[in-house]
């Protein structure tokens, strides 16, 4: 399997994160993408630079409004003077009977659910070359391989169609699911972060043609708190092509593979062209955020699993934070879908 990966990453290099009123730096670090290139190595797959597709790929999932913020932000809030090395909104307006703002104080919190996003000189950049490197695996996969994996940092399945939250700006697998709507009639898009993909499920909630899934840590105790739920199933034409699977906190092995099993049998049953995998390894039992509790083998039964879905497939990567393990359970997890392929 052919791996997708941008050095332009670095550039977007967060410190600031709110945890329960006490500000740490965040996981979301540079150092992510240095562990899992270890990972792709140990597993022998050949490093592809992206294609600039431009913005594109990006306006089929996220509002002009919302890109131009994203692109003037810094600049904008650089320029005001007395503002802090990143950009943290002190105002969510939750859009109520709500103006849209001019001043760049407002259009942040407009466009940020929470204070997991920091933005800074180079975020923009970053996020642009994530949806690049997604956007090729995409093509890639249209152009006859059988899979693809995307390194993407940062991460985006939390990015709502105008909205950054927890880490992510651009939906970097939801951008890749609507590229492969170009070919196909029907995409899935199969989340298997530790965190719910709300910002997935938001963009997709009330269309037909894209499924989303999502494996998950029960939202009543954990990230995002307010999405995620079994009863959300999709709205209008939609209704019936959201699928959220919440597991109890600390769930190990056996009981993630069988929320697999039910995932593989709604995708059967919907008869997708291609599959988009919203790979989080933060499920595994020694990441730092202890959502879940997945083993290194339990990811490579997590690609078996994948595998026998038998569909054309783009892995993108979600979360997974710093832990010793981390490029293993990328290698373990790649591994176990080239082997059960």
């Amino acid at each position: 399997m052919k791996a997708v990966y941008s050095e332009k990453h670095r550039s977007h290099d967060p410190q600031f994160f709110l945890v329960r009123g006490v500000v740490k730096q965040t996981t979301e670090q540079p150092e992510r993408a240095d562990r899992l290139l270890k990972g792709l190595a140990a597993g022998k797959h050949r490093l592809v630079e992206p294609t600039v597709f431009g913005q594109g790929p990006r306006l089929r999932v996220h509002s002009v409004e919302y890109l131009n913020f994203l692109a003037e932000a810094w600049d904008a809030w650089s320029a005001l003077g007395d503002a802090g090395p990143e950009m943290i909104a002190n105002i969510h307006p939750v859009r109520h009977a709500a103006t849209y703002p001019t001043h760049i104080v407002g259009r942040l919190g407009w466009h940020t659910a929470d204070t997991g996003c920091p933005i800074g000189p180079g975020t923009w950049a970053g996020a642009c070359a994530a949806t690049d490197v997604a956007v090729t695996a995409a093509q890639m996969v249209m152009d006859g391989e059988d899979a693809v994996y995307a390194l993407c940092r940062p991460p985006g399945h939390h990015a709502y169609r105008d909205i950054a939250g927890g880490f992510c700006f651009l939906n970097n697998s939801a951008i890749a699911a609507a590229h492969l709507r170009l070919s196909h009639e029907r995409v899935v898009i199969l989340d298997v972060d530790v965190h719910h993909g709300n910002g997935t499920q938001g963009i997709f909630y009330g269309r037909s043609d894209v499924y989303t899934i999502s494996i998950h840590a029960d939202p009543t105790a954990y990230y995002p708190f307010v999405w995620g739920y079994a009863h959300e199933r999709g709205e209008g034409a939609g209704l019936g092509t959201n699928l959220n699977i919440p597991l109890p906190l600390g769930t190990r092995d056996d009981g993630y593979v069988q929320a697999l099993d039910v995932a593989a049998k709604a995708i059967e049953a919907f008869a997708p062209g291609a599959l988009v995998v919203a790979l989080g390894l933060d499920a595994s039992e020694h990441d730092p955020l202890k959502g879940l509790a997945v083993t290194t083998d339990g990811f490579r039964r997590i690609g078996e699993a994948i595998a026998r879905m038998g569909l054309p497939t783009v892995f993108v990567q979600e979360g997974g934070y710093l832990s010793d393990i981390l490029g293993q359970n990328l290698t373990a997890a790649l591994g176990g879908f080239e082997a059960a392929r």
